[in-house]
């Protein structure tokens, strides 16, 4: 008879079981033992109910049959199977029990020992009572189960034998195995693997099986699922690899493995064709895609193309075939793909001391101009700030991660410092990171006009104004990212640098430079705790700060600056207490993230900085925050909630100010 060793992702009970031994009394067969079903080995609820078989007795009454006058026999009575006396031998009643395996010490890997714990019938019903029968018919099943698991790593003459007996007022049932010769690899033939040509040895290679290795059940479904990936890597999207047949030769203690393997030859990328839908069409596609026509091809770079069509957000789901090519010698790609509701409607609450309650709502239709144009309609209502916009926004623009982005906005913000009614309309292209594909490098190059009605004081007299600022704007940003994760890093450093030359007439016309650098590192130091650090650095070069619209000055204090004080506090004052903000800035962070208990961490933290009248950011007269923070972790990124209090307060800053966000600070 012949085997097959399950699917390329068979579960390890399956090729268990293909690997089990059978008919010792010949001296070379083909395996085919079936694995015990774990899922049969104990009906709990009906079997485990027999009683006792002591109150079993030949004269006991038969109930009356209606209508016949004739007794039903007492089944509640009759034992579920017949019990091995010498293996139950002084045990009664229902009691409590102890398991224990020998044997297995010098030849069980911690694999099999897991596999065992998890699906022993004994250990599934640990701590509960059981009676005589009950022990006998588990430990069979129980040693069934270990015989199979030895098997399966190539122990083909493995015996476990099971024996119960009185330990106090418990039972203790002990299954003594003997593993025998662990059989190995005569020989492995993977026939037909020659027609891929001078990639054969790479592919031999990942299949990993070689003669003299352990006939063992996993290290054959883990070498066929790895060839499986490696020759679809490796260029051949028709390829086919079959199930292995093993042969065992128990006079030798050795068997033999064959798979056959189908090539099917090398392909290079194609063309990707769709029907029509009402998502985009395959020009898009292969704007995604990482590769280009007449490139060879790999399976890794197709799952690459799956994926990033899901996480467009306008597909729910995709159907990719790679189909024989119109070119000889190459594979198109066939893809049919389902929409997704292409309409959001999101809300955002927040508070924070300075800032105030904020609530925030938008619409976005996120294919509204195929392909991928969105349009988004947002505002925000809060107590010191309001907001409407409209902005048009391309995902994946001529290019894989690449963003368009043009957009309108009218807001009037109402700060310590300034209140500002400003119009601006923008527009950028960037690439971008997110949680699915995040980036090591990210770029961005854009446009700004704003008009501006902005009112501060005078400085020297303490006196409000107000006036308008038109101003051109051509911001850049280039940022690094070696961390391990966008919303909740612990390991790694970031670096960002961002550049705006800026255009303003206010009176006259006059141009400055905004330049801000930030910087911010990760290091785990015990497996629940890392420590974070962060710095920035900023700088407006080529007007004096009086010049500068209010609202285009560096500020610092709040939740993603110095915590401990309010929203843009720190620095230079004018004669009614109220901040002014600089030209330059310097800021500091240092936190310790906790894991504490389940999803929930602690955060203490030290924070610093200050706003400088001079064009260079100096290190003096820093402004220190410390605090607490709690995160809860959940499956979207940490929810941030931290509390400081300022160490040495200017005049009028409050004693605590609250955070609550999403993300970590930094």
């Amino acid at each position: 008879m012949s085997v097959s060793l399950g699917g390329r992702g068979a579960m390890w009970c399956a090729a268990a079981g293909l690997l089990a031994a059978t008919a010792p009394a010949i001296a070379q067969d083909r395996v085919a033992a079936p694995v015990p079903n774990p899922a049969a080995s104990d009906n709990a609820a009906a079997q485990d109910a027999t009683p006792d078989i002591s109150s079993l007795s030949p004269d006991a009454p038969m109930a009356p049959l209606p209508d016949l006058g004739v007794d039903w026999p007492d089944l509640a009575s009759a034992p579920a199977e017949p019990v091995d006396p010498a293996a139950t031998s002084g045990l009664t009643g229902d009691r409590r029990y102890e398991v224990a395996v020998d044997g297995i010490d010098a030849v069980a890997s911690p694999l099999l020992r897991q596999r065992f714990d998890e699906l022993s019938t004994l250990k599934q019903n640990d701590g509960a009572t059981a009676n005589a029968a009950q022990l006998d018919r588990r430990a069979r099943e129980d040693a069934d189960l270990l015989t199979g698991l030895l098997r399966g790593e190539g122990y083909y003459d493995a015996r476990v034998a099971s024996r119960i007996e009185p330990a106090g007022a418990r039972a203790r049932v002990t299954l003594e195995a003997e593993p025998g010769t662990l059989y190995r690899f005569a020989g492995v033939t993977l026939d037909g693997l020659a027609t891929a040509g001078d990639k054969s040895v790479s592919l031999r290679d990942a299949f990993g099986v070689k003669p003299e290795d352990p006939v063992n059940a996993d290290t054959i479904v883990a070498g066929q699922a790895a060839l499986t990936a490696r020759i679809g890597q490796e260029g051949f999207p028709f390829a086919s690899v079959g199930d292995p047949e093993i042969v065992i030769d128990r006079a030798a203690r050795t068997a033999t493995l064959d798979l056959k393997v189908a090539a099917g030859g090398e392909r290079r990328f194609g063309q990707i064709t769709s029907p029509p839908n009402k998502v985009f069409g395959a020009a898009h596609m292969q704007e995604i895609a990482r590769f280009k026509p007449g490139q060879p091809y790999t399976a890794e770079k197709v799952a690459d193309l799956r994926r990033a069509l899901i996480q467009t957000g306008l597909v729910s789901t995709v159907d990719l075939k790679p189909v024989e090519g119109q070119v000889p010698g190459t594979v198109d790609l066939a893809v049919a793909i389902a929409p997704a509701p292409p309409r959001t409607i999101a809300g955002e609450l927040g508070y924070g001391t300075g800032e105030g309650a904020r609530a925030e709502l938008s619409w976005t239709h996120r294919n509204l101009f195929p392909p991928e144009g969105a349009l988004t309609v947002r505002g925000v209502a809060g107590t010191r700030e309001q907001l409407a916009s409209v902005g048009f926004r391309r995902n994946n623009f001529r290019k894989r991660d690449r963003v368009l982005t043009v957009q309108a906005i009218a807001s009037n913000l109402d700060r310590d410092a300034y209140q500002a009614r400003t119009f601006s309309l923008s527009g950028s292209l960037e690439k971008q990171t997110n949680i699915f594909f995040q980036k090591t490098w990210t770029w961005s190059l854009g446009a700004e006009l704003v008009a501006s009605d902005e009112r501060d004081v005078i400085v020297s007299t303490g006196a409000p104004r107000r006036r308008t600022f038109f101003i051109g704007a051509l911001p850049t940003s280039l940022s690094y990212d070696g961390s391990d994760d966008l919303l909740n890093p612990t390991h790694g450093f970031r670096l960002s640098g961002r550049l705006s030359p800026e255009l303003s007439l206010q009176g006259k016309a006059f141009g400055y430079t905004r330049v801000q650098l930030d910087a911010s590192a990760y290091q785990p130091l015990t497996d629940a705790v890392i420590l974070a650090g962060r710095i920035r650095l900023g700088t407006i070069a080529g007007a004096p700060r009086d010049a500068v619209a209010p609202s285009r000055r560096f500020y610092a204090g709040g939740g993603a600056s110095v915590r401990g004080y309010a929203y843009q506090a720190i620095g230079p004052r004018d004669p009614n207490n109220d901040p002014i903000g600089g030209r330059s800035l310097t800021e500091f962070g240092l936190e310790a993230r906790i894991k504490a208990f389940g999803n929930f961490g602690l955060v203490p933290f030290l924070d610093g900085g200050n706003i400088y009248t001079s064009p260079l950011p100096k290190f003096t007269q820093f402004r220190f925050g410390a605090g607490l923070g709690v995160r809860y972790y959940s499956n979207f990124g940490p929810i941030r909630v931290d509390v400081g209090t300022p160490i040495n307060p200017q005049p009028g800053d409050a004693r605590i100010a609250v955070y609550v966000s999403l993300g970590q600070a930094f």
